[in-house]
């Protein structure tokens, strides 16, 4: 697969990531749905034919909602004034999207981690998304990159 063609999967995948994540907000797993169930459940994830954007998908939703305790507290200390409660529920999904990806997979460069939160904002947020995920991604990312914010290995 071409570096083009993995990009536009990726970022397709985010979209479908978001999509479920964000679903999940009003509706978290109970009653033995698994978040695994509610995904392959989901008509988003249903209508969808490429197997490898259905995996990168799932791999994000599956490993975001695993560690979303602890994206909670790294958004909730980056976003200063803000509590997690009174964020947004499509802000809150980008963001534990895309702090996911910033701690979790160094496969992916902090620039473009925080380009593709930026790119769920202006598809899926209001006018004001896009200033307070860009604020808040950078401040993680550079933490990251100069040492200040440690990334947990068991996280």
């Amino acid at each position: 697969m071409q570096m083009s063609q993995t990009k536009g999967l990726r970022r397709k995948g985010r979209v479908l990531a978001f999509q479920v994540l964000y679903g999940l907000s009003f509706v978290p797993p109970h009653g033995g749905w698994t978040t695994e169930r509610i995904y392959n459940q989901s008509p988003a994830v249903i209508r969808e034919t490429e197997e490898d954007l259905i995996l990168f998908a799932r791999e994000l939703l599956i490993g975001i909602w695993n560690a979303q305790e602890e994206l909670d507290e790294v958004i909730g200390r980056y976003s200063k004034h803000w509590k997690i409660e009174r964020i947004a529920k499509v802000e809150l999904a980008i963001l534990r999207l895309a702090v996911y990806e910033l701690v979790h997979k160094p496969d992916i460069p902090l620039k473009v981690g925080i380009n593709e939160g930026i790119e769920l904002a202006k598809k899926f947020g209001d006018g004001n998304s896009r200033n307070f995920i860009n604020g808040i991604l950078d401040a993680v990312a550079r933490d990251i990159d100069t040492g200040k914010f440690k990334v947990e290995k068991n996280f």
